[in-house]
């Protein structure tokens, strides 16, 4: 019983984050178009890319409300009150500073660069590749100990490309070699892959998910990818050297 009320005591915490991140999905989903025109297609609603969005971050602003609606009516408000106090106190500093909670850092922080950073500023194809391979690398391949220094690893990209695009730099680039966030983007991609085929290669277990993870984290973007681009023709977010690479395979005269 004890455990169980600690449980309800966290899912008013955790009920109202997951609301709050629902509802800003939401938000973020309605900035995108519902309907458009490519290539003088008229797409219609229902291949939106706003859909999905919504649909999960609708999801989850409800289900964050029922388990705040659920914890409130199990604790009560003296049960409020502990959180309260439990939040300000200094167990809850080193709960943040447990494994299990850097682990949580890793999920957030990918899904923040991913959604904020890679979709809006780089091709789609290797934004969604690299997103896959973090993962990948640090919950399948990688091991707990490596997880802050990968953390690390990837803040320290995304302060680049935010750098890059921030101060203009990018555009300028651009004029030497177009699309040349995307090659810094593959640059990093092949630094992780021979970062982590160093530490994977002494041990057959690890080589095997190191190969399984190169396999899906590179085929499943480019199988969605295209099926959506080319068969549905819904436009990926950012389009760039790859899509690019794609159009002109995909639309190339020894076809016709």
């Amino acid at each position: 019983m004890i455990e169980i009320d600690k449980l309800r005591k966290a899912d008013v915490f955790s009920g109202t984050i997951i609301f709050l991140l629902g509802i800003f999905v939401v938000y973020q989903a309605f900035q995108m178009p519902m309907q458009d025109s490519y290539a003088g297609v008229q797409n219609v609603w229902y291949v939106s890319p706003a859909l999905f969005p919504l649909f999960v971050g609708s999801m989850l602003a409800l289900l964050g409300l029922l388990l705040m609606k659920t914890a409130i009516s199990a604790v009560g408000k003296e049960g409020i009150k502990s959180v309260i106090n439990y939040l300000l106190s200094s167990d809850f500093f080193d709960f943040l500073k447990l494994p299990v909670t850097i682990r949580f850092y890793g999920i957030v922080i990918n899904l923040l660069i991913f959604v904020f950073l890679l979709v809006p500023r780089i091709d789609f194809f290797l934004g969604a590749i690299l997103f896959l391979l973090i993962f990948f690398f640090m919950f399948y391949c990688g091991s707990e100990e490596g997880l802050p220094s990968l953390i690390y690893q990837i803040l320290a990209g995304a302060f680049v490309l935010l750098l890059l695009g921030g101060t203009g730099l990018t555009e300028k680039l651009d004029a030497f070699l177009l699309f040349s966030a995307d090659y810094l983007v593959i640059l990093y991609i092949g630094a992780l892959i021979f970062q982590y085929f160093k530490i994977c290669k002494s041990n057959a277990q690890l080589m095997s998910k190191f190969k399984l993870s190169l396999l899906i984290g590179f085929l499943a973007p480019l199988t969605i990818g295209i099926i959506f681009k080319y068969f549905l023709l819904v436009p990926m977010p950012h389009e760039g050297l790859i899509v690019s690479l794609l159009d002109a395979i995909w639309y190339a005269e020894i076809w016709s």
